[in-house]
Order: structure tokens, then C-alpha cells, then sequence
């Protein structure tokens, strides 16, 4: 009696295996939830709180920071006073209905706002926005 062999049990298996590829991109999924809410503006600033309802951002808008000590900051980079709109209008491509949002400590004099604010109006940016904290009930 002769005994038969299958041959196809020699032939490589070509199914993929996606278990370990499930896996990477759980793992990496998780790392991104973390680290997401990391990547905000980098100046650190106490903002004051408001009651009033989120804008709806159509595109990325220019941020420019005041901190507690009057340094004023364009998204995370040191800028003089008096360099504040030509810094802008290099940023924004000289667009001025490029929306930017003014974030400023709320322990610094309400004047300095307003007057940056008032420049930056005086320019001919027309989206010029406060940001403030939403309200926390005490």
C-alpha cells in the first residue's frame, strides 16, 4: 500500500496576519489621544473667563500673546512692540482678513489690550477677536 503526501502542505501561506497590525495602530492611536491635547499655544497665560459661545474657525487663525510680564508673543515667538504688524503681515502673507485672536493675561493693564488691538484695527485686520476662558460655575 502507498501512502500519498499532500504537497500543498509545503507551499507558503500567503493570508496576512493583521492581528500585530491592529495592534501598532491601537498603540499609535493612543499615543496621539495623549499627546493631541499637548500641541496648544505654547506661552502659558491665565485667561480670563467668559460666558460667551465659542467662534467657528474656518482656518488656522494667528494668536497673538500677552503675558503677565507685557511680552507679546506671535503663536509661540518673541516680538518688539513696535515690530508687532510687519511680524503680522509677514505671517499672514499680508492677508488682512486673516483672523487673529488676542490672548491676554488677565492680570495685565486692559489699556495694553485694547491698544494692540486698536494697532492691529488701525492696520486694516478686520477678524480681530478677544479670547477668554469658558466660565467656570464657583
Amino acid at each position: 500500500m502507498a501512502f500519498k503526501f499532500k504537497s500543498s502542505t509545503r507551499e507558503p501561506i500567503n493570508e496576512i496576519n493583521v492581528t500585530p497590525f491592529v495592534d501598532v495602530m491601537l498603540v499609535l492611536l493612543i499615543i496621539f489621544m495623549v499627546t493631541a491635547p499637548l500641541l496648544t499655544v505654547g506661552v502659558q497665560v491665565d485667561l480670563p473667563e467668559s460666558s460667551a459661545d465659542s467662534l467657528p474657525e474656518e482656518q488656522e487663525p494667528l494668536t497673538l500673546t500677552i503675558n503677565s510680564k507685557g511680552e507679546i508673543f506671535i503663536q509661540e515667538s518673541k516680538v518688539e512692540y513696535d515690530k508687532i504688524i510687519a511680524k503680522i503681515l509677514a505671517v499672514s502673507k499680508n492677508r488682512t482678513d486673516t483672523r487673529i485672536y488676542v490672548r491676554g493675561d488677565k492680570t495685565i493693564n486692559y489699556g495694553r489690550v485694547l491698544e494692540i488691538m486698536g494697532m492691529l484695527s488701525g492696520s486694516g485686520f478686520t477678524k480681530v477677536a478677544l479670547i477668554s476662558e469658558p466660565y467656570k460655575e464657583r
